[in-house]
């Protein structure tokens, strides 16, 4: 699914009404007409008290015509239009006018904050105030009333937007944005929805098709791309009988320190959970008893220094070098690191203390070699590539750092993105449970054994990253987001790759 702009939006609805022979008004009625219909579904009774908030442009519309359709099946419906200027959209009049013909009565023209209703707790609150076409916060009195009704105890749903949340810049007021239960939005979700910064206002989200134009939509560039199942099971390679170990790679895992050896036994892990066909680790001579115990599947290669890594050699051709984990950043490993990358030309999947040394030494990015993935935290990505004001500039200098060095990078978060120059990949899996110690050396380990089995690197890490969070919401369905560790994460890499092929709920 794609992410598209607000402007790259409206633009569609003005090429889908002059392709499909409508008006604007009708786009507007087939639009609310879907949230009206997932409203009958979602109530119980219709007793249920609703209040509807109504802006005077269109999203404000989309809310006269929701509350017209409500109050002809017959539910008990209050609508107020929010009446802070003398300017309104041709739809909204024309709905205004509708719905008094339905209800018998007008809406209740707000004009300040004594006119503010009281709201009983069992209420429902819709929120049809701005849309996607907002470039300044809610102020004055609108903006006290956005916040007397997220103080309101009860359901709260948004059309199309949180009122006062921008689509895909920076919102400049927190305090004057709509808190939803749930969105309605139209055709595609919005960037926001996926921001640590803004998607605390998007819990939740159902996305309604209203038809707008496909062959439009499909000529677009859009702002990012969502990863879903169905994307997802397209990078699935199947694999093919009268194979053996060395068809699926040789993956090369250097990690581990004196009291971080876990690091490396996780990521090799999950390197063969996710497909590696052999899998060598090359870690500190103080990791060889616990790693040979634990992962006898693996093979070891140990330094020659006791406690870190000093001198990284192996004599064999890995596929694939997962290097980073838990190696701490001691003098003599960033020299290792140096010389690793000088002389690499394999794919290489580079996370935590690897890119800690890289940021304390940034000529190294010039040794990377091409569609390197780098996995970055905040706090490491933050070192890589400066401070930011906000997630868009986040977005905007990580973009300019892959171009750059030509690599990719995966910005871990609640919704992991992916990205390689201007394009974004989203992901939806994933859940709180996964922030715990050792997740993201499981997931370096996945992308890994993913990179040893051929996959292309981005492919690689998109795909990679779905199953992590797949594996992870498995994990986290049977025992609770408290109770999930980073090797739950990797003993359900498995049934991530079952998902696929099971029906989408």
């Amino acid at each position: 699914m794609k992410i598209f702009t607000a402007q790259q939006l409206l633009k569609a609805e003005k090429v889908t009404v002059k392709n499909s022979g409508i008006t604007s008004a009708d786009l507007m009625e087939r639009a609310s007409i879907k949230v009206f219909e997932w409203l009958n579904n979602f109530l119980k009774s219709t007793t249920t008290p609703i209040y509807i908030f109504c802006g005077i442009g269109n999203n404000g519309g989309d809310g006269l015509v929701v509350a017209r359709l409500l109050v002809l099946q017959g539910y008990d419906v209050d609508v107020f239009v929010v009446n802070f200027t003398d300017k309104r959209s041709e739809n909204f009049l024309k709905n205004y006018g509708l719905i008094k013909e339905v209800s018998k009565k007008w809406p209740t023209l707000m004009k300040s904050e004594a006119d503010f209703p009281a709201i009983e707790d069992n209420a429902i609150i819709i929120d049809a105030i701005f849309g996607i076409g907002l470039n300044r916060p809610p102020e004055g009195w609108v903006k006290k009333l956005i916040q007397y009704l997220n103080n309101v105890d009860t359901f709260k749903l948004s059309i199309d937007m949180p009122s006062g949340l921008f689509a895909e810049s920076p919102t400049e007021d927190f305090d004057s944005v709509f808190k939803p239960s749930h969105i309605l939005t139209f055709q595609a979700p919005k960037m926001a929805f996926f921001l640590p910064e803004t998607g605390k206002f998007a819990p939740s989200f159902d996305v309604l098709d209203i038809g707008l134009d496909k062959n439009y939509l499909e000529s677009l560039i859009p702002f990012a791309q969502l990863i879903s199942k169905r994307q997802a099971l397209r990078f699935y390679k199947k694999r093919e009988m009268f194979t053996h170990k060395n068809t699926y790679g040789h993956a090369l895992i250097i990690a581990g320190s004196y009291g971080k050896i876990g690091a490396a036994i996780l990521s090799a892990k999950a390197a063969f959970r996710s497909g590696a066909g052999v899998v060598t680790v090359f870690a500190p001579k103080c990791g060889y008893t616990v790693l040979q115990t634990t992962l006898p599947e693996a093979m070891l290669l140990t330094d020659i220094n006791e406690n870190y890594i000093t001198d990284i050699n192996f004599e064999f051709e890995p596929t694939v070098i997962g290097i980073g984990m838990g190696i701490g950043t001691n003098t003599a490993t960033a020299a290792a690191l140096k010389n690793l990358f000088s002389k690499s030309k394999i794919p290489l999947v580079i996370d935590a203390d690897a890119l800690n040394c890289i940021s304390k030494n940034k000529p190294l990015l010039k040794l990377l070699p091409k569609n390197s993935i780098l996995t970055p935290h905040p706090g490491e990505l933050e070192r890589l590539i400066g401070s930011w004001k906000n997630d868009y500039e986040k977005l905007e200098k990580t973009k300019k750092f892959s171009k750059k060095h030509n690599v990719i990078v995966v910005i871990k978060g609640f919704y992991t993105i992916t990205l390689i120059s201007e394009n974004l990949y989203v992901n939806t899996t994933g859940n709180p449970g996964m922030a715990t110690a050792g997740s993201g050396d499981a997931l370096s380990g996945v992308l890994t054994g993913l990179l040893s089995q051929g996959y292309d690197p981005l492919v690689a890490a998109v795909f990679g990253v779905y199953l992590h969070g797949i594996a992870g919401d498995i994990a986290s369905n049977k025992m609770g987001f408290e109770a999930v560790m980073a090797g739950d994460i990797i003993e359900n890499i498995g049934y991530a790759y079952l998902d696929l092929f099971e029906p989408e709920k």
